[in-house]
């Protein structure tokens, strides 16, 4: 599973200093990401190493279970009422059309919501730093640590799991 880390840098010269260093640490492009302020990413950033993620995929999976419990509530409390005629298979049609309608909402609601490092480290962006941001497994992370701090780069404190990126 990877873990995400968080580093900011103070110019875009550092945070491409900061990307060779992690290359040589061993890291790919693909766990390699930059964020900055709108007009620096427009200008001076690549594709390939902007994030652009949003919380769609969690807000996905929590309305999928928020969605499938309704639904699953919504088809016992029908099959209680046997006037209605709804059977077990018509709760679990419920259920599922619960979660379906849950995952559906949900991911339009997330897909709109930035991303937690760029909410979290908005003041950071909002000054001109660019956040260069690790994706890797536990193995890489040290030395690619190591190799941004060493180019100058400042550790923030953020760690979360990138098991759905």
């Amino acid at each position: 599973m990877k873990t995400r880390h968080v580093f900011s840098v103070p110019d875009l010269a550092t945070a491409q200093a900061a990307i060779s260093a992690a290359r040589e640490a061993g890291l790919t492009d693909d766990n390699l990401s930059l964020i900055a302020r709108s007009d620096i990413e427009l200008e001076s950033i690549s594709d390939q190493h902007k994030e652009a993620s949003t919380d769609f995929m969690p807000a996905a999976l929590r309305g999928a279970a928020t969605g499938g419990a309704a639904g699953l509530v919504a088809g016992l409390v029908a099959i209680a009422f046997p006037p209605l005629g709804i059977t077990l298979a018509g709760a679990a049609l419920l259920t599922v059309g619960g979660a379906a309608v849950g995952t559906w909402a949900s991911a339009l609601i997330g897909s709109t919501v930035e991303d937690p490092v760029r909410r979290k480290f908005e003041s950071e962006i909002h000054a001109g730093r660019i956040l260069v941001v690790l994706d890797a497994e536990d193995p890489q992370l040290p030395a690619a640590e190591a190799a941004i701090k060493a180019v100058g780069g400042t550790a923030l404190p953020y760690e979360a799991s990138t098991a759905l990126r």
